[in-house]
């Protein structure tokens, strides 16, 4: 299993950015996904999570609203799409996968429940 993060960069408080993550090796129905990021000098963080058998999504309570998370699986992408950004979002943003015996298990916010984990990539936010 492979997943590879890109998309991040530098913008503006109240800009947008559009994180994806490239996932291989993986049996799609099998895995759920999920975003996490940390910022310096913190503990990394669940920011949404989906189920990829149905598009269930669950969402941290920063960024419940401003945040969506999505996957393509004719592309194998999951993607993070982040409006409104705030200069506390910037951190190393990660895409986590998670494998399930059962295709509806519950999303969670365990960084332990995933096993497999992105290179990360960089979001800035300027104030």
């Amino acid at each position: 299993v492979q997943l590879q993060a890109s998309g991040g960069g530098l913008v503006q408080a109240g800009g947008s950015l559009r994180l994806s993550c490239a996932a291989s090796g993986l049996t799609f129905n099998h895995y759920n996904m999920a975003w996490f990021r940390q910022a310096p000098g913190k503990e990394r963080e669940f920011v949404a999570g989906i189920r990829w058998i149905d598009d269930y999504t669950y969402y941290a309570d920063s960024v419940r609203d401003r945040f969506t998370i999505s996957t393509d699986s004719a592309k194998n992408m999951v993607y993070l799409q982040m409006n409104s950004l705030k200069p506390e979002d910037a951190a190393v943003y990660y895409c986590a996968a998670r494998f399930v015996s059962s295709m509806r298990a519950s999303v969670t916010r365990n960084e332990y429940d995933y096993r497999k984990w992105g290179q990360g990539t960089q979001v800035t936010v300027s104030s």
